[in-house]
């Protein structure tokens, strides 16, 4: 397994767990300590973990929000799977908001070259959906959140607020059936809230890893949206919560 692979892995043991020792990793992984140490040095460095006395701990609280390179490396394969379920819920010719974050991004490179009007609220996201003349691209405007690179303000849901979309595919920092979804930012919460204003019909696209989480700013409760799309991982109990909402509920 190469160092990236290994690194990667641990990122998502660490986002289960929370927190794992040197020696727990080097036995899981079969390498080294030494080894480990340094995976665990690199992604500290890189702000993805925090290292602790004899191993690290994940990033996370309901106000603070993991950086995008530490997001787009968890969880790879199953919002790639996703996305690809997502854009099978899309026709051609619709038109549609798409959030970004790594999910976002997953489900936009699913939808490359389909013949669609998308509003994507990500400068990411937009640049992946551009290389393609099929779909036509709107941006916001607004101001763009440093590293993230989404759109978010005033002028953003103003502009939201004068169309009618047919799906917004919404991603989400937390899922959970008491709390319902929610954002680590709140500025861009209230940009979800005006996209799910602003859209017939809502998607989320959320991983296992979102479901049971309670972020810092609240989106809306989980009936206000008509399907979510998760994958396996997914605990039934949480699964048949969704469901018991009233919201259609499909595993990728």
């Amino acid at each position: 397994m190469s160092a990236t692979a290994r690194q990667n892995e641990i990122l998502q043991v660490l986002a289960h767990s929370g927190e794992q020792n040197v020696p727990e990793l080097s036995n899981r992984f079969g390498v080294s300590e030494m080894t480990i140490r340094r995976d665990l040095n690199q992604l500290a460095a890189s702000g993805l973990v925090v290292r602790t006395h004899g191993g690290a701990s994940r990033v996370l609280s309901s106000s603070f929000e993991p950086m995008f390179e530490h997001r787009v490396r968890t969880y790879a394969e199953a919002k790639e799977q996703i996305a690809a379920v997502a854009a099978q819920q899309i026709e051609d010719g619709q038109t549609l908001i798409l959030d970004g974050g790594s999910t976002g991004l997953a489900v936009a490179r699913a939808l490359v070259g389909r013949r669609l009007t998308v509003c994507t609220l990500n400068l990411r996201a937009a640049q992946v959906l551009s290389e393609h003349v099929a779909t036509r691209v709107i941006v916001p405007g607004g101001i763009i959140r440093t590293h993230e690179l989404s759109f978010v303000g005033s002028d953003v849901e103003r502009m939201l607020s004068n169309y009618h979309f047919d799906v917004y595919i919404m991603t989400a920092s937390g899922i959970d059936a008491s709390a319902g979804l929610t954002e680590w930012n709140a500025e861009d919460a209230a940009v979800k809230r005006a996209a799910l204003a602003s859209a017939r019909r809502t998607i989320v696209a959320c991983d296992a890893s979102k479901f049971g989480q309670v972020a810092f700013a609240r989106i809306c409760d989980v009936n206000k949206v008509d399907t979510v799309v998760s994958d396996p991982a997914l605990a039934a109990q949480q699964g048949h919560d969704i469901r018991v909402s009233g919201t259609q509920l499909l595993i990728a």
